[in-house]
């Protein structure tokens, strides 16, 4: 067994001055766990934003009326908040498993060999969006649940989901110049497909704030519009999405476009018909609660999915370092 190498005074400076470099001096992960670190942190982005939508069907949504902590006189949940008090405080102990998450893929990138900058960036850009939401989260429960407030932080929740699948991406993919794999009038369609689907979040969250599901069972502020409409107009996003999707798959099989950007818009389109007959059964059965949970889920993966298709009609490979090779003098023949 290796002797275990002893700490130094100047180890111990050296970590506290710059802990990420100390680590990355002495560990180089395999690319295996940059990539499952990257996934672990889309995955807890996910959850997180699932856990929330219980928060606010079980309407646990001021359980803790107060933020930082979750009353005036305690950090934490007493027994006398009971059912709701606990959903809000475990909501909130997720955000904690969030951070690690995010820090584990931060760590795993900076230790990467060769140092890739722009992966350790992805990494800290989720974090300050989860400290920035954090914050926000708190100004919820502050404002009372003001239904403006909870529309922002869900589009945060969804900033954070698009950084991290950006990261788990380029995690599977070198450095090297991004390469276009099919024409810019496809490129052009997927970018409407994006543009169209952010439209479809952002009114989904509209349909939210006017909706029945206020969040907590007090009487909370909604947006003074009427929700079905709002829906409809959410229902007709979805199938543009959906139309602007089954499109896109048909001019890739039209340009004998490759394998990966076929595969992510075959996924997408079959995603957008389950979330479609979550949508269409909520909304005829009143918005029961398991299925708006199921619904908020299916928004995850839409979102995720229209991304990863962005993201597969170019492949990066990757950077090789030009080694030395034999000087011209040492190839030419020596004469006898």
């Amino acid at each position: 067994m290796d002797p275990v190498p002893n700490v130094t005074r100047a180890d111990i400076v050296s970590a506290a001055r710059n802990p990420l470099a100390f680590i990355a001096a002495r560990w180089t992960p395999d690319p295996r766990t940059v990539r499952r670190a990257a996934l672990a942190a889309l995955v807890m982005s996910v959850v997180i934003v699932v856990t929330g939508g219980a928060v606010r069907l079980t309407g646990s949504g001021l359980g803790c009326p107060t933020w930082p902590k979750c009353t005036d006189d305690s950090l934490t949940t007493t027994s006398a908040m009971g059912f709701h008090g606990a959903i809000e405080f475990g909501n909130r102990m997720l955000t904690y498993v969030l951070c690690a998450a995010v820090g584990w893929a931060i760590i795993a990138a900076r230790s990467e060999k060769p140092y890739r900058r722009s992966l350790t960036r992805l990494g800290w850009a989720q974090f300050w969006i989860v400290m920035s939401n954090a914050i926000l989260g708190g100004i919820v429960v502050l404002v009372g649940l003001n239904p403006y407030t909870v529309a922002a932080h869900f589009l945060l929740s969804s900033a954070l989901i698009a950084v991290a699948t950006l990261m788990w991406q380029r995690s599977r993919e070198g450095d090297g110049e991004a390469e276009p794999l099919v024409g810019k009038a496809v490129q052009q369609l997927v970018w409407f497909l994006v543009t169209a689907s952010v439209l479809l979040i952002a009114v989904g969250t509209v349909v939210t704030g006017a909706g029945p599901h206020a969040g907590d069972s007090k009487e909370v502020d909604r947006i003074p519009i009427d929700w079905e409409t709002v829906a409809k107009l959410h229902a007709v996003l979805a199938w543009i999405v959906v139309t602007l999707t089954f499109a896109l798959w048909f001019v890739l099989k039209a340009v004998d476009a490759p394998r990966g950007p076929l595969d992510r818009t075959r996924e997408l389109f079959l995603i957008l018909l389950s979330q479609g007959v979550i949508g269409y059964v909520q909304y005829f059965t009143n918005l029961p609660e398991a299925l708006v949970a199921l619904h908020m889920l299916g928004s995850c993966l839409v979102w995720i999915g229209v991304l990863r298709v962005l993201l597969s009609l170019r492949e990066r490979p990757a950077v090789v370092a030009d080694l030395p090779g034999p000087s011209v003098e040492q190839t030419l023949p020596t004469r006898a």
